[in-house]
This record gives C-alpha cells, structure tokens and sequence, in this order.
C-alpha cells in the first residue's frame, strides 16, 4: 500500500474535484460526509463544495477510522469529537507549567 503525503497551506481551499483527487475519495462520498456533517464545506457562488486543506487531515482519519476499526460514517462523527477532545486536553496540559506534582492515579 502507498501513502498520499500532501502539503497544503492551512488558509488554502480546495474545490471538490482537488479535494477528490487530493484524499482520493469518490465526490459522493465527500458530499456523503459533508451532510452528515463530519466534514466542513463552503458553497461557491456557482454552488460546489469548497473543502479547506484541513479537511483533508480530517477525510484521512474518517477514512482511517472506518478501514482500521470497521466504524460507520454515522458513528465516526462521536469517535472524531472524543478525539479532539482528548487533543485539546492534551495541548492545555502540555502548556501548563510542571509543578512537580504527581497525581494518584499515575
């Protein structure tokens, strides 16, 4: 198997097809994820998905989830909120200064 490593910039939107072409996902299915709201899209003015770069970090994991561990798309959108979660709870306890404390429970 091969990876797809992709370098975009973050502020950097993709329309539908480069998105396609970029996660390598069939278009229904990335309208498929967007109406069940685990992918963010725009709408231009002539009414197409516009998917940020950061969508594509985000398709990879749903992809990731439902390969690896047989999770629906449906379930994939609670698995992917615990996960930012736990990312964000991480990020705060990483920017906190070390008091040298030790909890009970390590």
């Amino acid at each position: 198997m091969t990876a797809l490593v992709v370098r975009a910039r973050p502020g950097r939107a993709l329309d539908i097809e480069a998105f396609c072409a970029v996660t390598r996902l069939h278009p229904d299915l990335v309208r498929r994820l967007v109406a069940l709201g685990l992918l963010e899209a725009d709408v231009d003015a002539a009414g197409r998905y516009v998917l940020t770069a950061r969508a594509v970090a985000r398709a990879g994991r749903i992809e990731r989830l439902r390969r690896d561990l047989g999770i629906t798309y449906t379930a994939t959108g609670i698995v992917l909120d615990l996960l930012d979660r736990i990312d964000d709870l991480e990020r705060l306890l990483r920017a906190r200064p070390a008091t040298g404390e030790v909890h009970p429970w390590t």
